[in-house]
């Protein structure tokens, strides 16, 4: 099931749990490039992931809110424009650390995962 199915709409909780669980992981990634604001996050997320992962700008910012309490990114506000603002996130040395062990750990168990699905024989392949 593509991350943009009917899902988003809280429709299925494996979905939600899931997405949960890499929502940090892919910010931070984006972050591990450059500097972004929260629109260009969204846009970004949904071009990688070729359409398959939706992020709905009331998710990004409380997952944002979490990171920066946990110290892993910083904010900063520039001006964008005559009277708006706009606030870009940067990755801070903590956050870099914490992206490098959570990718270790995803990795291991996504790893993990594809084995247990193909001795089970539910990969997805033809046979």
């Amino acid at each position: 099931m593509p991350w943009n199915s009917g899902a988003c709409n809280g429709e299925n909780g494996f979905y939600l749990f899931a997405k949960r669980g890499i929502t940090e992981l892919s910010l931070l990634c984006l972050l591990s490039q450059r500097d972004m604001y929260g629109y260009e996050m969204v846009q970004a997320l949904a071009e990688y992931s070729e359409g398959n992962f939706c992020l709905q700008e009331s998710s990004l910012y409380p997952t944002l809110y979490r990171l920066q309490d946990k110290k892993c990114i910083s904010a900063r506000q520039v001006s964008a424009g005559k009277r708006r603002m706009r606030t870009y996130y940067h990755l801070e040395p903590a956050g870099r650390d914490y992206l490098q062990r959570s990718l270790r750990e995803y990795l291991s168990v996504q790893k993990g995962f594809y084995g247990i699905l193909d001795k089970t024989g539910n990969s997805g392949d033809e046979k």
